[in-house]
């Protein structure tokens, strides 16, 4: 059983405390999920009742964190929550179900949910979704990602969960995917040599910079934090025009409901537990054009390994045996990655590409966690970490220097400046 006492909401559980994988530990045991995708012939009585809630027009339903309960079997959707009435009646169409509210919170009081699904895209409305689900006694939640706009909104949202003992899973599919799996296989196996570095890279499209960071960074760095363990410092730089960050600079930013937001162009350096060195950079406007540099490069003493658009059931990865990482000297080609290993043929079918395949496996471990009382693999105390990441770049760039992890400053800094 997962002890959560404690009245700190920032303290770390030790469960918590993340033996990194690069260290010689396998960060998620996904063996068990993966041959589970596929609806079952005969659905089991249903047992868990969820309630959707989504904002047409202010973050919709997510990457699909509406529709995945229809590939549950021991789940039915009893109703859904939509302030806007043109996207609701379209929601109790599409999901079939059988009550619409407009306010979730009279959702929650009159359906009593056991699920709740926040597939949301814009976080300002997270922490009061979370803790008003938490409150009303639902016993599980699968949110959309970024975790929310602030570490003293985490913080509140960890403080209901534990009192109420609620689990929530973050959307983040790249730790569900099997590719996932199979990378830390590659790692373990020793074919890329002692890991040297991790980099990643957002989309660089017009979001480039601290938008990217936010909305596409909080995937790779999952990622990073999958297979290296817990951040230990961050030392960033956020710029704008290619100057540092000032007050003038900052706006509150609309776009899904950050807040106070700046930077065309970002670059932080972390430190993991397990001694790794990460990077991740993004430049507005500097991103190729689809497909996107978006995702991860392993860089090995013995080679390397790009995966890209991660939490995408069917991303593509690449390995390069070759301690140069230049092939045009080696001679050394890049050999596919598939979900059953290096330059194995693909035997997935492409009905789960995209982001459905992970949002069943995250659904199915949701459940499983309730059910053995444990956390999720995506859990709320890694995702407040994440966000720490996040916010750390920002925290950085104002103090003038490194900053350690938990951060102590629990404000969004841009207000600081």
């Amino acid at each position: 059983m997962v002890e959560q006492s404690g009245n700190n909401p920032g303290e770390r559980p030790q469960w918590v405390r993340r033996r990194p994988f690069l260290a010689g530990a396998a960060a998620f045991p996904l063996t068990a999920l993966l041959p589970k995708i596929a609806r079952a012939a005969e659905a089991p009585p249903k047992k868990y009742r969820v309630g959707v809630m989504g904002h047409t027009g202010r973050g919709d339903y997510g990457h699909g964190l509406d529709t995945v309960w229809r590939d549950i079997p021991q789940t039915e959707i009893v109703g859904v929550a939509d302030p806007n009435p043109a996207g609701l009646a379209k929601a109790v169409q599409r999901l079939m179900a059988p009550k619409g509210y407009e306010d979730y919170h009279k959702m929650l009081d009159e359906l009593k949910p056991d699920l709740v699904s926040i597939g949301v895209q814009y976080i300002d409305q997270h922490r009061d979704m979370v803790v008003a689900a938490a409150e009303r006694g639902v016993r599980g939640i699968y949110m959309e990602k970024p975790l929310c706009r602030t570490l003293e909104e985490a913080d509140q949202m960890v403080a209901a969960c534990r009192k109420h003992k609620v689990k929530l899973a973050m959307a983040q599919q790249s730790l569900y995917v099997p590719k996932m799996k199979v990378i830390q296989d590659i790692i373990r196996s020793g074919k890329l040599g002692r890991v040297l570095e991790l980099r990643g890279r957002g989309k660089e499209d017009a979001r480039g910079g601290g938008l990217d960071l936010w909305v596409l960074g909080t995937r790779t760095l999952t990622v990073m934090q999958a297979l290296a363990g817990n951040p230990v410092s961050c030392l960033g730089t956020v710029l704008q025009d290619k100057r540092p960050l000032g007050k003038q600079d900052v706006r509150d930013s609309e776009a899904y409901g950050i807040g106070p937001l700046a930077g065309d162009e970002v670059h932080a350096m972390y430190r993991f537990s397990s001694g790794v060195t990460g990077y991740f950079d993004s430049i507005r406007n500097a991103g190729a054009p689809s497909p996107w540099r978006h995702g991860l490069q392993i860089l090995g003493s013995e080679g390397a390994l790009h995966w890209y658009s991660t939490e995408d059931f069917m991303s593509p990865a690449h390995f390069l045996p070759d301690p140069l990482w230049d092939p045009g000297r080696s001679g050394k080609q890049w050999i596919p990655v598939s979900s059953a290993g290096i330059g194995v043929p693909e035997p997935l079918k492409d009905e789960w590409a995209g982001h459905h395949g992970g949002n069943v496996l995250a659904v199915k471990d949701l459940i499983a966690a309730i059910e053995e009382d444990r956390q999720p693999l995506a859990n709320l105390e890694e995702a407040r970490i994440n966000l720490e990441m996040i916010v750390a770049v920002f925290e950085s760039q104002r103090t003038g220097g490194l900053v350690s992890f938990p951060l102590k400053n629990r404000a969004n800094p841009l207000t600081m400046l």
